[in-house]
């Protein structure tokens, strides 16, 4: 029986990082906010975005080509995080919490694409 992604401990790796970068960009000044704060928000909402858009694809190669772009975004987000912590909007603290959370996102997501790379998806199985 398929698992909505939404159930996943993958996801909620993300929803978590997504959650705490939200409250994070609040806080900061109008420019941070308007540059770094607006681009780390994207990428971040869009990991969740792409997954649950390729958890909905009926084919195994949708399904993998939107968990791909949400692994992409993923790491974009690392690079907004890393860049925000360098002009000192994020703690180092901060910045490496998000950083380990987006990491095992990512090892979780690596391994979901492989696993659904190398089993057939049945419907009603």
């Amino acid at each position: 029986m398929h698992q909505p992604i939404e159930e996943l401990v993958v996801f909620a790796r993300f929803e978590e990082a997504t959650g705490r970068i939200w409250n994070m960009v609040q806080k900061w000044r109008p420019l941070a906010q308007d540059t770094i704060g607006k681009q780390v928000i994207r990428s971040a909402d869009s990991v969740g975005a792409n997954l649950v858009e390729g958890d909905g694809r009926y084919s195994k190669a949708d399904a993998l080509h939107f968990f791909i772009i949400a692994r992409g975004s993923a790491r974009e987000t690392c690079l907004w995080v890393k860049r925000a912590q360098k002009r000192h909007l994020l703690s180092e603290q901060e910045a490496n919490e998000l950083l380990q959370l987006l990491a095992d996102g990512m090892r979780m997501l690596n391994n979901l694409i492989t696993y659904r790379r190398t089993t057939s998806l049945k419907p009603n199985a």
